[in-house]
């Protein structure tokens, strides 16, 4: 819960500024029950969840939805999430990546443990599994160990999709080692494909196929049937933007009081040093300013986080907003989108109402299913 503003969660609760956060094990299943083809991303924390849990988890999922499930791979953020885990504060920034790194060898080791042909349910000789198929992990590493198998046979996908949003040059580390559909904040076109670039390039660099790595970024559509339309619904998503909120919201992201210094102070390396949060997201905020350093008040503001702009916005028409999608999509800026919404369900129903059929007609979005699995939907290899 965001509590690092003020060392409270009085203002987050008062205007339920991201306070409710389920967890997703019944929500993916409840999802994937109530639809066909559609694929869902959970997010767990590799910082403070087990890797054989995790893995477990996971695989399970994957085998009760037949192969549409992903893993959204965070390290997590604060101090107030350390706390809740039973640890006095967060691990810093390059530490959590390292320990992820051993998650992820251990979760994708576990899930490998099991052979496609490994499960064999074969009543005439009375075998469930081929133990020279099934094998022992023994992971020795500094954070963890783990024996292994895993307890779940080898699941529709092999490994569930692995997603991924880090920004900072460690982030991009991990993504280029493990991302397969990787989350990217950027509001130019330039940026993005400088982006999308360097994680291919990383991608390659650790022996991969770069068409492995997807790179989608995220948006606010805000789509009216008229221009006028659409910019009265981006007035109103402005007016709605509260101060303490923005502030709120950017101490719990970056792991940093904002209650404390003035708005007035200018910004010091020291300042900077003790932002343990999401360093990706200071790079982003002080590549958008003009000051090298910035007052408080400076950095926030140009954070825009708590407003409709920390996000690029895509305002107006069904063709005018396919117009701009396609061009970011053409260009090779990203792979696709991750839509952001302004409320609920409204948003969502607007998108798919008013743009979809336009991105339909275009041939940018699909009509229908070719395939099964979420890997098949995003044109991932299986493992």
């Amino acid at each position: 819960m965001p509590g690092r503003y003020g060392d409270a969660v009085d203002e987050a609760l008062r205007h339920g500024v991201r306070v409710v956060k389920l967890d997703l094990t019944p929500v993916v299943m409840a999802m994937t029950m109530a639809t066909r083809h559609l694929g869902v991303g959970a997010t767990y924390s590799a910082t403070y969840n087990a890797p054989f849990n995790i893995a477990r988890l996971f695989a399970t999922m994957d085998h009760f939805t037949e192969g549409r499930v992903g893993w959204n791979v965070v390290t997590s953020l604060n101090d107030s999430e350390a706390q809740n885990f039973g640890f006095e504060s967060h691990l810093d920034h390059d530490g959590r990546y390292d320990q992820a790194d051993e998650t992820m060898e251990i979760v994708t080791g576990l899930w490998d443990s099991w052979e496609d042909e490994a499960l064999k349910v074969d009543k005439i000789s009375g075998t469930f599994a081929d133990p020279e198929k099934v094998h022992r992990l023994d992971y020795q590493g500094k954070y963890y160990n783990s024996r292994g198998p895993l307890t779940v046979p080898r699941s529709p996908q092999g490994h569930p999709v692995i997603m991924q949003a880090g920004q900072s040059s460690r982030g991009k580390t991990f993504a280029g080692r493990w991302g397969e559909l990787v989350f990217a904040v950027f509001r130019e076109i330039e940026r993005g494909q400088e982006i999308r670039g360097e994680l291919r390039d990383r991608a390659a660099g650790n022996g991969r196929d770069p068409e492995g790595i997807k790179v989608v970024t995220a948006a606010y559509v805000i789509v009216g049937e008229t221009e006028t339309m659409a910019e009265e619904k981006l007035a109103l998503a402005e007016s709605l933007a509260d101060p303490v909120d923005k502030m709120a919201l950017l101490s719990e992201l970056l792991n940093f009081d904002f209650s404390r210094p003035s708005l007035d102070q200018v910004m010091t390396n020291d300042d900077l040093d003790q932002i343990s949060g999401s360093r990706g997201m200071v790079e982003t905020i002080m590549r958008g300013g003009e000051a090298q350093y910035p007052t408080f008040g400076e950095f926030i503001g140009n954070s825009k986080r708590g407003t409709v702009h920390e996000l690029p916005v895509f305002v107006g028409t069904p063709k005018k907003i396919a117009d701009e999608m396609e061009e970011w999509f053409i260009s090779e800026a990203c792979d696709g989108f991750m839509v952001a919404a302004t409320h609920l369900p409204g948003a969502y129903e607007d998108f798919v109402r008013l743009v979809v059929p336009e991105l339909q007609r275009r041939g940018l979005a699909q009509t229908e299913y070719s395939g099964r699995t979420l890997r098949d939907h995003l044109g991932l290899a299986r493992p």
